[in-house]
């Protein structure tokens, strides 16, 4: 059975990952990309689905862990009374070419401390069993495509398809296991040196992490924050996956289980304000570059989400064969949301572009062209009914919040004509801007119950509403706006937590109930924080900081009952509203003044 989802930490190459439990276990790792199939699945069934454990032979050890300084270098102590050793977990950043290096050295610390291995690799999530070979430095393990070599100066034997092996730990040694992945059909990648790896990934993160421009009390939460998002990205292509791991569920034994191993245009945008607020100018040159390769063609064909290389096509099936994380099936592989109109998505993409462009990142012609096929099919395409923001697999609706962002896509390309002598037909595009707000104000306020709703005419609340203000829509201090928080604030905050919407009804067509969404606290943080209540804003904050793991990541949801994390983990978009906070409530707003997210309305 694998550990709670608050158990793991991330390590990476910036082009895949793994998720290492407290326990000393690898339970998820997928080479050579976030979206190849995994060969350690445990994270999704058991141990027989593939992971990869060092720890003491014998229980009770005292376990503590940590990231070495600003990097990803994960190092978790284990202690007994007869010794103590580091475990020091870490993968080389991914360099062009065909391999990928995990390495995990074992430091003795004090004393002697004995310690076991068990190494199961199953390639294909789980189904395919490797033709393994021992050799006397370690092994080599081949299926299909796939070939992994390992190699550790340790005797490993194998036992029911399992590689076992038993090694002491004395003060001042340092055991090294270096696992390497590469394609099965080329010749085996000659061995590295591993404590020179070492060296080199902590000098490459320590160097990346000086970049940042965050300072004062906020930084240490900022830049682990930072560091999460540079591992999602993909360095040969620029995307950014939502998060590196497939089907942790929403509510535990529910069906909310989804891929989110893709680059959601969404969730990119926001990681943008978060990278360019803090200097790394760097990161979004490659995300406009991948973008505009993505969406290159028709706006009408743009989707929602892509593959990290750009690829359209993410069919969705199941793997019928695993029993899910705590047995919440189905397990899916694909997302078949790509197909879904979500018209918010272009908002957010001009919006990313114009904030890029004020951060110096100047638009070429051909950038330019894209934003205004973007805006000419929204101005086609305003009226229509759409998925939304949650990807509802239901109906389409007029949601007030894909509305907003309708308007904020025409916004920004008037600024951006405005402040940097584009071309374009400003006047047509002002009087479309008052047109899509007055019907925003008109349709999506809601005057029985007070408040911004769901869709135009229902009667349903959408934590997304707290959005309007961080965009610069209408100002947190207006009327309407103090209503709807405080109707959000009664009917979807639990526990301190705010829900995205009621799931009482399964609106989405899928059995109720989910944990609260950490990204809408976030944003009902900020909302506080424009307001001038400050102390509401900071006291929610040091909350969302409290529900942080202790190596400070958050997944998508967390349930307050169960004091658990939820979701997909650990979750770009959580990590990005941690920062934008971060930083809103570090400049202390004042009322009515428009946040980090939202300085593209400056």
């Amino acid at each position: 059975m694998s550990c709670r989802i608050e158990d793991y930490a991330l390590i990476g190459n910036t082009q895949t990952a793994a998720l290492v439990a407290n326990t000393g276990a690898i339970d998820w790792l997928c080479m050579p990309r976030f979206d190849s199939a995994a060969c350690f699945a445990a994270l999704l069934g058991d141990a027989s689905h593939g992971r990869w454990l060092i720890c003491p032979a014998e229980g009770g050890a005292r376990v503590r862990r940590q990231y070495r300084g600003e990097t990803l270098i994960l190092e978790t102590e284990f202690e007994s009374d007869s010794g103590k050793v580091t475990l020091i977990d870490f993968m080389p950043v991914a360099e062009r070419g065909g391999r990928v290096d995990v390495v995990r050295l074992v430091r003795g610390d004090r004393g002697v401390l004995k310690l076991r291995t068990e190494i199961v690799l199953r390639f294909d999530y789980g189904r395919v069993i490797p033709w393994v070979r021992a050799r006397p430095d370690g092994l080599i393990a081949v299926a299909g495509p796939n070939a992994v070599a390992l190699r550790a100066p340790v005797r490993l034997i194998g036992k029911d398809f399992t590689t076992v092996g038993e090694f002491s730990v004395g003060q001042g040694e340092t055991i090294p296991f270096v696992l390497t992945w590469y394609p099965s059909h080329e010749r085996e990648p000659p061995a590295r040196d591993p404590l020179r790896m070492l060296q080199e990934t902590e000098t490459r993160w320590q160097h990346w992490s000086k970049l940042c421009t965050a300072r004062g009390a906020t930084r240490d939460l900022i830049i682990r924050s930072l560091i999460t998002l540079k591992a999602l990205t993909f360095r040969q292509t620029g995307g950014i996956v939502a998060a590196p791991t497939t089907s942790l569920p929403e509510r535990i034994g529910g069906q909310r289980n989804w891929d989110y191993r893709y680059c959601w245009l969404r969730d990119a945008t926001l990681t943008l304000y978060a990278l360019l607020s803090s200097g790394y100018l760097t990161e979004a040159k490659a995300w406009r570059a991948w973008l505009l390769r993505a969406v290159a063609g028709h706006p009408s064909e743009a989707q929602i989400m892509y593959g990290i290389a750009g690829e359209r096509m993410l069919p969705e099936f199941e793997l019928t064969w695993l029993p899910g994380y705590e047995g919440s099936r189905p397990v899916r592989v694909g997302n078949a949301a790509h197909n879904q109109l979500q018209l918010d998505v272009f908002g957010e993409v001009v919006d990313a572009l114009y904030v890029a462009m004020k951060h110096g990142l100047k638009p070429d012609a051909n950038s330019w062209e894209v934003v205004k096929a973007m805006v000419q099919f929204v101005a086609d395409s305003w009226q229509h009914a759409d998925h939304g923001i949650w990807e509802i697999r239901g109906r389409p609706r007029h949601f007030t919040h894909s509305k907003v962002m309708a308007w904020v896509a025409i916004d920004r390309v008037i600024k951006a004509a405005e402040n940097f002598h584009v071309d374009g037909p400003v006047e047509r595009w002002r009087e479309l801007r008052t047109r899509i707000h007055r019907e925003v104000c008109e349709r999506g306020f809601n005057s029985k119950r007070n408040a911004f709703v769901q869709s135009f005419g229902s009667d349903e609340l959408d934590a997304a509403l707290l959005m309007m203000p961080l965009v610069g829509f209408l100002p947190a201090t207006d009327p309407r706006m103090l209503a709807t928080v405080e109707a959000i604030r009664r009917e979807l905050m639990q526990d301190g937590l705010v829900q995205r919407y009621q799931t009482s009804s399964g609106v989405d067509g899928l059995p109720a109930g989910e944990g609260a969404f950490l990204a809408c606290s976030f944003w009902l943080a900020d909302n506080y924080a424009m307001a001038g209540r400050t102390a509401e804003a900071r006291e929610l904050f040091d909350y969302l900081l409290s529900l942080r793991n202790d190596v400070g990541l958050l997944s998508e949801e967390y349930e307050p009952a169960s004091k658990r994390l939820l979701g997909n983990f650990p979750q770009a978009f959580s990590h990005v509203c941690l920062i934008n906070t971060a930083y809103n409530l570090e400049r202390g707003l004042e009322a009515g003044e428009s946040p980090a997210v939202c300085r593209a309305t400056r």
